[in-house]
């Protein structure tokens, strides 16, 4: 047993100080990136976020939201559609859009190699594996597997929070790693389980050891409010996920109620919570407990309405705070700041 005395940081536990600025407004900001992908060959140009592979969240429908959007925001399917459905889907334009989502075991496997069969093999050119502990060797050989059976497909693959397991994951073919373990709105892995690590700090360590590497990470969860997406891409993140945040819209598929006094709601779950277990794998094994929750969420009608607006215009906001002319200069011209809490735990309160 060892105790690590390095101050850890989460989002709530900082700000970003402001800077001068040249910008005179928020129009001038371009938050579209551009990246090359280390092991695929492939490139990517557009907003860097991307609605988590959530129930509710990484639907068909959002994927399609963002194609119409324009803007090359993606949303990672979740991987329980049906092989038919998910050959319709990455037959449309849309799929430009999407991630296709998988596990590891050897039902998730096959299923992909059905879907590739029944589609032009350029259709899917986006992987990711996801895993809630992505620290077992067989989640390492599974990336390295894929690599090889997929040379020119981008994988991104997690979940990590320490810069080893970052660069072990790049180096078995990830082009992106993604970060967080236990951050979520709906995620109790933390309570249930006590393991985590803030996801401030998980961010910054992680990006250091994937561009050392020439690879990229994916900050996701913990995300609540807009100025969490900036902090995170002030973290040095490439491309951020997003679960609670683009939950209870339109394009979320999921069943919206109506209470006695005419709001509307509609139900969020985490994945590893007795809801979606109970739907996707008749309950929850005796072996194991649940580590999610289920929350009901007001509705907020469409995502493009006034969701997705407020994302963007607060990143681009945040850009001019600190004279960012583009996203790629946020984490150049980031300075965190300890706020509230950590103040006090450090130097005690006054």
């Amino acid at each position: 047993m060892r105790i690590e005395q390095d101050l850890k940081l989460d989002f709530k536990d900082v700000l970003i100080r402001p800077k001068r600025s040249t910008l005179s407004s928020r129009s001038e900001v371009e938050i579209k990136r551009s990246y090359n992908f280390k092991w695929s060959g492939q490139s990517f140009t557009g907003i860097p976020l991307i609605a988590a592979n959530m129930d509710g969240v990484g639907t068909l429908s959002m994927a399609r939201a963002f194609a119409q959007q324009g803007d090359g925001l993606t949303a990672a399917l979740t991987k329980h559609y049906s092989v038919d459905d998910l050959v319709d889907f990455f037959n449309s334009d849309a799929s430009e859009n999407a991630w296709y989502s998988l596990g590891i075991s050897d039902a998730d496997s096959e299923k992909l190699a059905k879907v590739l069969d029944k589609l032009p093999g350029e259709k899917i050119n986006k992987l990711c594996i996801d895993v809630a502990n992505g620290y077992s060797e067989r989640f390492s050989d599974f990336v390295k597997s894929m690599r090889d059976r997929y040379p020119d497909k981008t994988i991104m693959a997690g979940n990590v929070v320490t810069g080893e397991m970052t660069e072990e994951l790049i180096l078995c073919g990830a082009d992106i790693v993604k970060v967080g373990i236990g951050p979520g709105s709906v995620c109790t892995t933390r309570k249930m389980t006590g393991v985590g690590y803030p996801q401030l700090s998980a961010t910054i360590e992680c990006a250091d050891a994937a561009h050392g590497l020439g690879g990229l990470v994916c900050a996701d969860g913990g995300c609540t409010v807009p100025g969490d997406i900036a902090k995170a891409f002030g973290a040095g993140a490439d491309f951020v996920m997003l679960g609670g945040m683009l939950a209870g819209h339109d394009q979320c598929e999921g069943k919206i109620v109506e209470d006695e006094n005419g709001q509307k709601f509609c139900t969020f779950y985490g994945m590893s919570s007795d809801t979606a277990m109970e739907r996707h794998s008749g309950g929850v094994a005796e072996y194991r407990a649940s580590e999610g929750k289920t929350v009901r969420i007001k509705y907020r009608g469409d995502v493009k309405d006034r969701t997705l607006q407020d994302i963007l215009g607060g990143l681009r906001s945040a850009c001019t705070y600190v004279g960012a002319r583009q996203l790629k200069e946020l984490s150049k011209r980031t300075t965190f700041i300890m706020v509230g809490q950590q103040i006090n735990n450090i130097f005690g309160e006054s």
